[in-house]
């Protein structure tokens, strides 16, 4: 049968004469053994339908072509997909304590399909911490609100559209797949005599115990920041487990570094189809290979082989499977010093690079006591603004978290409040007057002046609401942010501002915190592979030999 000629425009219709030909069946044999047979439909025939019954019509019949007003085929509707549960066996009740609330006020969302379950006591701790200006009371008043909007969206108004349970995806939250329940009778369980009946602590273990026998069938599971409780929880029998969501990594050894080592046959594996350039006194290598997905965006890399020059250099680009890296700026040397000061190792000459690079606009430097982190930052910074005049002043912030008991109130206004705290700046800014020997006494006190003039010393208190203006903003002691408070500053930065936050996972001063959950490991984990963004984690301690041997030991 020969083929209906070819369209001579776009969307050109066959004509009633080429469709009918296509849709008639085969003269001969063939057409004789289809219609003995039980077949719908023949195989030259063009379908044009989706139901089977317009398959199965009598092929006898000319085929009238609808106009193209009239062609419109009524296709059934698509039933909605039923969600997927995303673990095995029944839904698991989570008791959540007071202080888990109060640490993640959007808690109630983080536990996917399953249930969550409110003992009134949590209610009234809530309402006892809700007065004051402090981040728990803030959590606390967002929580409230959260559960006033849940409550505000039940069915019936009474005690049995609570105890059916809220859905929690009511709100907009639609990763929350659970229902919310609330306490709504009294539970009188008998808990061992050496633990106090009127204690909140206590109550949320008896309704824990009561669920799990209400519900024999069913996970229930007590959530708690509070370490002796999940200890008392267990010694009954019951269990108890920490809140996660929060920590961003499981394991601090997991964070990223921004350092990676290059094999030691890179050149032997790379070198026939690398190509390379200079560019403004630097060398440009762009490299393919099953080491390309490894990399990230302003990760350093760096080869140290016996007998070999080293290669130190910066990936500046990723395009597709093919990666470019950069060498750097050797700020080990002297004639490169930043306001006197060299780099002593790697990792030093890592941040350093980053400091100095106007594209870098948020910086993460972490490390051990004594590794250099306060200085170097200082020391870019006073570089940037008194010789380029790339930004107008320094700005230092820091959290006020004591190391051991409070002193009490600070008279004076903000900068001289904030004195005490800044410790380690005065330190730094002796060291870099220091540096410089030939400007006599006068010259060093003048220099020390002007410096001062350029450093701004600001609380947290009053950051929000601000906008920075090509400033150089340096938050010390950044392990002891929350992440909401580390999102609060970071969204302080104007055109042409640098921020770079300096910590030690170590050494986390504010409760409820942890290596996983601080905020400086959360920016740490966002920001990676930005191209405006970057991480050095900092090993050696140049200190002292003192400083050294303590962190080791002690």
């Amino acid at each position: 049968m020969p083929l209906p000629k070819p369209p001579a425009k776009r969307a050109a219709l066959l004509t009633l004469t080429d469709y009918e030909s296509q849709a008639a069946p085969k003269p001969g044999k063939r057409s004789q053994k289809t219609s003995l047979s039980a077949e719908p439909a023949s195989p030259a025939e063009l379908n044009l339908y989706d139901t089977p019954e317009a398959a199965a019509a009598p092929m006898a019949e000319p085929v009238v072509v609808p106009s193209p007003a009239q062609h419109h085929v009524k296709r059934p509707a698509a039933e909605p997909r039923a969600r997927k549960p995303r673990g095995e066996g029944p839904a698991k009740l989570f008791v959540l304590d007071t202080n888990v609330l109060m640490h993640d006020p959007m808690s109630l969302f983080r536990f996917e399909e399953h249930d969550i379950y409110l003992p009134m006591i949590t209610l009234e701790e809530l309402d006892g911490h809700k007065r004051g200006m402090t981040e728990v009371a803030r959590n606390a008043r967002q929580v409230s609100r959260d559960l006033d909007s849940l409550a505000a969206a039940m069915g019936s108004r009474d005690a049995s559209g609570m105890s059916e349970g809220l859905p929690l995806s009511r709100t907009g939250h639609r990763e929350a797949a659970g229902k919310l329940f609330f306490q709504t009778n009294l539970v009188n369980v008998n808990l061992p005599p050496g633990l106090p009946q009127g204690k909140a602590d206590n109550q949320i273990l008896g309704v824990v115990q009561a669920l799990r026998e209400q519900q024999p069938k069913r996970d229930v599971v007590l959530v708690s920041k509070d370490i002796n409780m999940r200890i008392k929880a267990r010694a009954l029998g019951l269990p108890a487990e920490d809140y996660f969501n929060d920590k961003t990594l499981e394991d601090g050894d997991l964070l990223y570094t921004g350092v990676m080592p290059l094999p030691v046959d890179f050149w032997d594996r790379h070198g026939k189809t690398m190509e390379s350039w200079n560019q403004g006194g630097l060398t440009y290598y762009r490299i393919s290979g099953p080491m390309v997905p490894a990399l990230l965006i302003n990760q350093f890399v760096y080869l140290e082989a016996p007998g070999a020059a080293p290669l130190y250099a910066k990936v500046t680009e990723i395009t597709g499977k093919t990666a470019v890296l950069r060498t750097l700026r050797e700020y080990t040397h002297q004639k490169n010093a930043v306001w006197g000061v060299t780099a002593r190792n790697r990792e030093q000459n890592f941040a350093l690079n980053l400091l100095m690079d106007p594209d870098c606009d948020f910086i993460t430097l972490t490390g051990t006591a004594g590794t250099g982190k306060t200085l170097m930052t200082l020391a870019a910074g006073l570089s940037q603004v008194m010789d380029d005049r790339r930004y107008t002043e320094i700005i230092v912030t820091r959290v006020t978290v004591p190391v051991g008991e409070d002193i009490g109130f600070l008279p004076g206004t903000e900068e001289e409040k904030m004195g005490p705290w800044m410790g380690a700046l005065d330190d730094n800014l002796e060291v870099l007057s220091k540096s410089d020997g030939g400007a006599g006494e006068w010259g060093r006190a003048a220099t020390n002046d002007l410096v001062r003039s350029k450093i701004k010393i600001k609380s947290l208190n009053f950051m929000r609401g601000r906008t920075f203006l090509n400033k150089y903003v340096i938050i010390d002691e950044a392990q002891n942010l929350t992440p909401k408070q580390m999102k609060t500053l970071i969204t302080r930065a104007g055109p042409g501002t640098k921020i770079v936050c300096l910590g030690n996972l170590a050494q986390i001063d504010t409760p409820y915190l942890t290596e996983g959950s601080s905020g400086l490991t959360y920016a740490v984990d966002r920001f990676k592979g930005w191209p405006h963004s970057g991480h050095i984690m900092l090993a050696r301690g140049e200190r002292s030999r003192l400083a050294d041997f303590a962190s080791e030991v002690l």
